[in-house]
């Protein structure tokens, strides 16, 4: 008797979506960027996706032969606006390829190139670079929430704001700052007080508590404190803070485990990152081992590679003329565009893998880089 086939039930895609978006949240995406949802509806269901750099019209065709209504994409295949679709050229016969045959289409752009386990981790793991930390931290994505609560409601409150995700600064988390002092109120007619009494001034023994959060989590984390307080009213400030965001940011700056020749390193970033061509800059010393990073083009963050004492940047897309910024002070290493990002795929699929594991993930089986190389 033959074992009974195991079919994985079909997943609303707003599930993925969900799930893809605690890993990378939108809002920390570029402003010039596009991604999310492109096509399709949050509420369709699959059985499965494919996971591609780039979605071409044979990684729809590899879509609808595996029977999955879900493509899971890098880069947005639509950067600006459609005015027309009619199948002129590719992007509008894969929309249209698309929608015929209800497949949706994600992407995960530059918000996952901005945290600290996206893109550029990747390209640091196979480097097998440590001490690794963001290249150009981003600012203005923190703020401050400072509530009070009576001491004998404190530690429910702050646990409750630390589960909605307030409190991580760096790579710690429950963190937070308290004081005592004196809170005043008087309840009015049809108030319902956790303490005092209608129309009396009461004092109570209360505790400041103080958490820092990412700003995209602030509606979560005030929820989170209004269901945790005893009070009827909760009382609290949020403030927006010039600090930069350690884990999110541009590029990766990191070392290699001992130094080493630099034209063997070279050799083997060739190697690692399955490129067939590593275009770089003048040798300037024998060895290296401090090592800066950005999948896809990075020629923006050569100053922060500079400053930041690397020995060589590894990106991709950088002019003729870009190449003589290194000046003897660095070494530019272009590995191509497709190359830096390739292995991309395999953090979605893992992610994904791990939250859903009887969830159908498959890495493209299409080889979506443009350029061929002699």
């Amino acid at each position: 008797m033959e074992a009974p086939t195991f079919v994985a039930p079909d997943m609303k895609i707003k599930d993925i979506i969900q799930q893809l978006e605690q890993l990378a949240p939108p809002s920390l995406q570029e402003n010039y960027d596009n991604s999310g949802l492109l096509i399709g509806s949050k509420d369709d269901e699959t059985s499965g996706a494919i996971v591609c750099l780039d979605c071409t019209e044979e990684v729809i065709d590899e879509a609808i032969a595996s029977g999955f209504h879900l493509i899971i994409s890098h880069h947005p295949i639509i950067f600006s606006g459609l005015k027309k679709i009619n199948g002129k050229n590719y992007v509008e016969r894969i929309v249209i390829k698309a929608i015929k045959n209800n497949i949706a289409i994600y992407a995960i752009h530059t918000n996952l190139d901005n945290v600290y386990e996206g893109v550029n981790q990747k390209i640091a793991s196979r480097l097998g670079l440590i001490n690794t930390s963001i290249l150009s931290p981003k600012n203005q994505l923190l703020c401050k929430l400072v509530t009070f609560a009576p001491l004998t409601g404190a530690e429910t409150i702050r646990n409750a704001l630390f589960a909605a995700g307030a409190g991580s600064i760096g790579k710690y988390s429950d963190c937070s700052f308290s004081s005592q002092g004196m809170g005043t109120f008087k309840a009015g007619t049809g108030a319902q007080p956790y303490v005092g009494s209608i129309n009396e001034k009461h004092l109570e023994p209360e505790e400041r508590i103080e958490v820092i959060l990412e700003n995209h989590l602030q509606n979560a984390v005030i929820a989170a404190l209004k269901n945790a307080h005893p009070y009827e009213e909760v009382a609290y400030d949020v403030y927006p803070l010039l600090n930069s965001h350690q884990l999110i940011g541009s590029g990766l700056i990191g070392d290699l485990k001992a130094p080493v020749d630099t034209m063997e390193f070279l050799k083997s970033l060739k190697k690692t990152m399955l490129t067939s061509c590593v275009r770089y800059t003048k040798v300037v010393k024998d060895q290296v081992s401090r090592i800066a990073v950005c999948g896809g083009s990075g020629s923006f963050l050569f100053n922060d590679a500079k400053a930041s004492g690397a020995d060589v940047f590894i990106t991709a897309d950088y002019k003729y003329h870009q190449f003589f910024d290194a000046d003897g002070q660095l070494v530019i290493a272009d590995i191509g565009h497709y190359e830096s990002e390739q292995f991309t795929g395999e953090i979605l699929a893992g992610f994904l893998s791990n939250k859903f594991p009887t969830f159908a993930v498959r890495l493209t089986k299409v080889n979506t880089n443009p350029v061929n190389y002699l």
